[in-house]
């Protein structure tokens, strides 16, 4: 490591000391669980295992920087809620992030984390292998995001998968600027509170043709507190990876994707309804679409993928099956169909960006009737009594199933 890589790490291991990100109170798992992407439950069983793996099945999983706890917290209480076995290894290099982590653990009565201090660039010798790996907003901090990424690689078990996350520049427009000009007003050898006085002083002066204040992709600089402050504009070591050059990092540790998250957003065809740019678009390979989809999108602050290595992909679960069993994400079905609109399309957000998404007529019937137990089976069956022909529901079903896949809010379950 350089002379200046050693001043950009002290300058990391200083700022997550002084304020851990993100914040968080312990108190608050009194009142909710935060939920996100990568490392949902049933993301993991179905985009890393294609939903083929037996729930049965001891889980171990390494959180790569866990910060203070929210992928560890919510994996935890999923494998809790849903009586899974397994572990949780929550790695993390900051002292005080960890010991929010432990408190918010503590909090929730979870005893299926284990909290590691130590360095994902310097993992202990052997820690065993790991089903699955979080390594959620890590990488882009690293002197070598490269090197990183081979080294979990190398600890991954056979079969297994990681869920990661990277920053992309076009929805962080206004923030490279930024880091930028406090560089020059606050430079990395001040501490971390004289660094962050700069940057409050700066925001409240900040001139209104300031890209960022256009920005609505993220609010950490305003409703992330200190840490998120800090970590947006102030952060020492900083890069962004557009698709190409999220390929070609997954490329060189020998990974290849089973999903960028949420599939549909990384559909140009959704923003270009011109049928000639539609047949364009049809001409390109995978990567391309997605390449397409973020330089016209122009929104996207970061991108999820789950990933496993390259000829590893599991062969998924068959949605047409007559056993298989569709899951709801997150949201209840119900609740799912309050989102559509009197002419049956789905509002859906991708960040900043809302799109609608058409929807056959009959979805008002059949999404409530998906809770994880009923198969495919059953829920043709259920619809044949409202008056949906089983021959017809078939060609219903792969529509509803491909449209809702493709924004995450269906999936099917793991077999017991």
């Amino acid at each position: 490591m350089t002379g200046e890589q050693d001043r950009r790490d002290e300058a990391l291991v200083s700022q997550y000391e002084a304020y851990p990100y993100p914040e968080r109170d312990p108190r608050d798992e009194t009142k909710r669980l935060l939920i996100g992407s990568p490392s949902h439950l049933r993301e993991i069983d179905y985009w890393v295992f294609g939903a083929k793996r037996s729930r049965s099945l001891p889980l171990r999983v390494l959180i790569a920087g866990c910060g203070t706890g929210d992928a560890a917290i919510m994996l935890g209480t999923h494998m809790a809620r849903a009586g899974r076995e397994g572990e949780i290894v929550a790695l993390d290099r900051s002292e005080k992030a960890l010991s929010i982590a432990r408190a918010r653990a503590g909090m929730r009565g979870l005893e299926n984390i284990r909290f590691v201090q130590g360095s994902l660039t310097n993992i202990e010798a052997d820690p065993g292998l790991f089903d699955y790996i979080d390594c959620c907003g890590v990488l882009h901090h690293l002197p070598d995001p490269d090197a990183a990424l081979a080294g979990l690689e190398r600890i991954l078990a056979p079969g297994g998968g990681m869920g990661l996350m990277v920053y992309a520049p076009y929805g962080r427009t206004g923030v490279y600027m930024l880091q930028d000009a406090l560089a020059r007003l606050a430079p990395m050898s001040e501490s971390p509170r004289d660094r962050l006085d700069v940057a409050r002083r700066v925001m409240r002066h900040l001139p209104a043709t300031a890209w960022l204040r256009a920005n609505g992709n993220f609010g950490d600089h305003l409703s992330g507190g200190d840490a998120g402050l800090y970590d947006l504009l102030l952060n020492p070591r900083d890069r962004a990876y557009d698709v190409p050059a999220l390929f070609g990092l997954l490329d060189r540790a020998g990974l290849e994707t089973t999903c960028l998250m949420e599939p549909a957003r990384y559909d140009p065809a959704l923003l270009l309804p011109d049928p000639r740019l539609r047949t364009r678009i049809e001409e390109l390979d995978y990567r391309s679409r997605a390449a397409l989809a973020e330089e016209l999108a122009g929104n996207m602050a970061t991108h999820v993928v789950y990933v496993v290595r390259r000829g590893e992909a599991p062969e998924r679960a068959d949605p047409m099956a007559a056993d298989a069993v569709p899951v709801m994400r997150e949201i209840p079905g119900s609740e799912l169909v309050k989102q559509m609109t009197p002419d049956n399309r789905l509002r859906f957000a991708f960040g900043t960006l809302e799109v609608l998404l058409p929807l056959p007529g009959q979805t008002r019937g059949l999404l409530p009737l998906i809770d994880g137990v009923r198969t495919v089976r059953e829920l043709g069956e259920a619809m044949e009594s409202r008056s949906v022909a089983a021959k017809r529901f078939p060609a219903l079903w792969q529509e509803i199933f491909a449209t809702l896949e493709g924004v995450n809010r269906v999936l099917l379950a793991s077999p017991a």
